[in-house]
């Protein structure tokens, strides 16, 4: 099955469909290690994983080499750029005027600290971060090799799921459909979606996420994995 890699400097790295089989191997094997860590592209589309953690209670980004993570690629990144800053359990950014070009979390420039949570998006420069949360208590789903088989769906569950996944038809981040909106949109009662969904997350080995992973995790599976097409979402 091929993989269509969105290598585009700025691109999310966890864009619907972007990451072959392999890439999403590693990143589960990352989940199952515990701790944070960031996910990004490189100049030449290669997926690049960093956990602050390995550098203590803080972290700094920027171009130079000396960094702790080094966005050598990207001239529109500051010499010492951000620096990444643990608070107990959480780990937060900081810019306070260290870059020339400011650095924007979730869209907005920050001024100062801000907390992360589990999805952020992190821009500095071009370069897209996207934060991942993981801890060691949380088990990831079982990885998908380049052989696994697509489940096989009933007519039922495949409208569920797809109305599920249709909020990605615009690609990059997205947030999936509550169940009160598949609901209306394939005539069921909220049970019934629940059940589907129930049945779709053992189909796709996601019954022992966390519940509030669980419905990203199956579209992301849905969508690189082909039980559903992107021209499906428009």
């Amino acid at each position: 099955m091929s993989t269509q890699i969105d290598t585009r400097v700025g691109g999310d790295p966890l864009a619907p469909h972007s990451l072959s089989p392999s890439e999403l191997k590693d990143v589960l094997a990352a989940e199952r290690r515990g701790g944070p860590f960031l996910i990004f592209r490189d100049d030449e589309g290669r997926l690049g994983l960093f956990a602050p953690a390995r550098a203590g209670t803080a972290a700094t980004i920027g171009r130079r080499a000396e960094m702790d993570l080094s966005i050598s690629w990207d001239r529109e990144v500051s010499g010492l750029h951000a620096e990444l800053q643990r608070l107990g359990a959480e780990w937060t950014i900081v810019d306070d005027g260290l870059s020339t070009n400011g650095t924007h979390l979730n869209g907005q420039r920050i001024n100062g600290r801000q907390r992360l949570r589990d999805g952020d998006r992190i821009r500095v420069g071009r370069t897209l971060l996207v934060y991942n949360a993981a801890t060691a208590s949380v088990p990831a789903a079982t990885a998908c090799s380049e052989e696994w088989p697509v489940p096989q769906l009933t007519d039922t569950q495949r409208r569920v799921l797809l109305a599920l996944c249709r909020p990605y038809r615009a690609g990059g981040f997205s947030t999936p459909t509550t169940n009160s909106q598949i609901a209306a949109e394939v005539c069921l009662s909220v049970d019934a979606v629940k059940m589907h969904l129930r049945s779709l997350f053992a189909k796709f080995e996601l019954s022992d996420l966390p519940q509030n992973q669980k419905r990203a995790r199956l579209v992301e599976c849905a969508l690189q994995f082909g039980a559903i097409s992107p021209r499906e979402l428009d």
